[in-house]
Formats: structure tokens, C-alpha cells, sequence
């Protein structure tokens, strides 16, 4: 743990991006020609072991995230499932992130049924369950809820049914003023191509992408201990690149960090190189999920990283 305390301290100093290995709807992306507009949120998630064992409550991911120095939160519903219809509980969420000076962007959304199951009446249903939580993220200000294109059967099956329930939610949305976007995660939504097909089916203003630089797991397995392990993985950087054009949001994943504070196993100045030749001017969220760091230290990692591939970048556009 020395050496990442180590981490932290010295790399203002000897860090660099450089060849590594060789809102709603108008606040979710923004245009521009440089880096400048990018800002960096934080998700829930990067907290999840925390909120699970009781040692941090919904109500206080807010203030965690600005004393952090964040601008944006992304919630995630599960740590306040049964609230949805609670304007009371959702003006205190309000009231704790306006205090901390943040800005409520997105809720990401599981457990609600698959909106893309060829099931027509299990997906309508699917449909509805994401109603009040378009109807949340509305009131609480946020630009957006991150939902799923899960479902079981082949890819041109599971494509069809997914066009069919998010242009019925992205409908629901729309008259609410949110997005409706689809995260890369897990079945079929972690083939890049695949994803971007149905966006661009879709075709509406308001439904669209969150690019997470992690999930791109298209087959894994599980061993005799138990421990499940990806075999076949879609090229992440490729994946990300398809599923730009379609972004509002984008996932910054990051698992471990080597001695000069590099991500050991996603090459953050790519993607954040990526990002940027996007043109995508809306919030990169920090979602941590590593294990050799606690929690918060390695949110405080990934934040650092991406602060300085942006430094860098807007160096290069001067």
C-alpha cells in the first residue's frame, strides 16, 4: 500500500499520457474543438462495496463525491430501489447535491426486466418497470438513466426486440426530457458493432450510448473454484469508437494502477484520445472496480489519470 500512497504523491510531477504502448439532452454532449468541455463525474458503483455493507448511505454518495472534488454523480438504482416514487426522499438526494456542488446527471437502471427479450409481453413489461425511473431521473434533474439491451435467443432476435423496447421507452422519455442510453454490458450489447446496429436503427435524438472502457466480455467461464474468467473479448478500443457517435455519457472502468499511476490493463490516453476525436464534450464517469486499492483511493487514481491525458490533450490543441 506504501508504494500507492507513493503513487498519489509524486505523480503530478512525472506523469504522461504521451504513446504509452506504442444534463439534460444539451448537457449530455456538447460539441467542441478541444478537450476543454470534458468534465469528470463519479459513479456510484465505484462505492458499491461501501453502500453494501452499510458503511455509506445513498444520501451521503453525494457529498463523498463532491469533497472529492467531482462536478456529477450517476446513481445507481439499486441503492435506493424502492424510493423511485419518493418525492420526498428524492428532494432530500436534491438538497444533498446541491450542498455538495454537484450536479445529478444520470441513474442507472437493472433489475427491471430485459428490453430487449423477444418476448413481446415480457418486454413491454420491461418497458413499464422503466417508467418510474425515467420519471425519477426527471425530477431529480438528471439528463438521463442508463438501461440494458439484454435478451436471450440469436443476435438478429435479440437486435429486433431491442429496437422494438427502447424506441418504446426513448418515446416514454422523450416527453420527459430524458435520454435513454445503453451501456455496453454483457450478451450481445458487448459487441461493439452489434450495439451500434441498433442505435442506428433507432435513430432517435434521445436514445444513445454510454461507452464503458470494461465491458467488451463477449464469452467467459467458469473454473472448478468457481471463479469465471473472460475467453473471448471484443477489441475495447474499437467498441468505444463505434459507440461514440452514439454517446451521452461515457464510463471511465479501471480495475489496477501501476507504480507511475497508468492503468494496468486499459490504455487510458487511447481512449481518452478516442473520446476526444469524438468531439464528446459531456462528463466521463470514474467507475472503479479494482481490488488493490480501497475504494476511495482508487477513484482518486482514475480521476488523476483521466485529469491529465485531458491536460495533455488540451496541450496538444494549443
Amino acid at each position: 500500500m506504501t508504494k500507492y500512497l507513493f503513487l498519489l504523491l509524486v505523480i503530478p510531477s512525472i506523469f504522461s499520457c504521451k504513446n504509452l504502448n506504442e444534463n439534460k439532452v444539451s448537457e449530455s454532449t456538447q460539441t467542441g474543438s478541444d478537450s476543454a468541455g470534458i468534465k469528470i463525474s463519479l459513479a456510484q458503483w465505484s462505492f458499491h462495496n461501501a453502500l453494501e455493507s452499510g458503511d455509506m448511505d445513498n444520501l451521503q454518495f453525494a457529498e463523498k463525491a463532491g469533497a472529492l472534488g467531482f462536478e456529477g454523480v450517476e446513481y445507481v438504482n439499486k441503492f435506493f430501489k424502492d424510493k423511485a416514487q419518493d418525492t420526498s426522499y428524492l428532494n432530500q438526494m436534491t438538497a444533498k447535491a446541491k450542498t455538495a456542488g454537484v450536479k445529478q446527471l444520470l441513474i442507472m437502471i437493472d433489475g427491471e426486466g430485459h428490453l430487449g427479450d423477444p418476448d413481446e409481453t415480457k418486454r413491454n413489461q420491461a418497458v413499464l418497470n422503466h417508467h418510474r425511473w425515467v420519471d425519477a431521473a426527471a425530477y431529480l434533474g438528471c439528463h438521463s438513466i442508463r438501461v440494458n439491451a439484454h435478451g436471450e435467443g440469436k443476435a438478429e432476435e435479440v437486435a429486433k426486440a431491442a429496437i422494438d423496447g427502447l424506441s418504446k421507452l426513448s418515446e416514454y422519455a422523450s416527453s420527459k426530457n430524458i435520454n435513454v442510453i445503453v451501456e455496453n454490458h454483457g450478451g450481445f450489447s458487448s459487441n461493439g458493432q452489434w450495439l451500434a446496429g441498433v442505435m442506428a436503427k433507432i435513430n432517435k435524438p434521445n436514445c444513445g450510448t454510454l461507452p464503458d472502457f470494461g465491458n467488451f466480455c463477449l464469452k467467459s467461464e467458469t473454473d472448478a473454484k468457481g471463479a469465471t474468467k473472460c475467453v473471448e473479448e471484443y477489441d475495447r478500443y474499437k467498441g468505444v469508437e463505434e459507440l461514440m457517435p452514439y454517446a451521452k455519457a461515457v464510463s471511465a472502468k479501471s480495475f489496477d494502477f501501476g507504480e507511475l499511476g497508468f492503468e494496468t490493463t486499459i490504455d487510458y490516453p487511447k481512449m481518452i484520445g478516442i473520446i476526444n476525436d469524438a468531439n464528446y464534450r459531456g462528463f466521463i464517469g470514474v467507475e472503479y472496480e479494482g481490488k488493490s486499492l480501497s475504494e476511495e483511493e482508487g477513484v482518486k487514481a482514475t480521476k488523476l489519470l483521466i485529469e491529465k491525458c485531458l491536460k495533455e490533450l488540451e496541450g496538444k490543441s494549443e
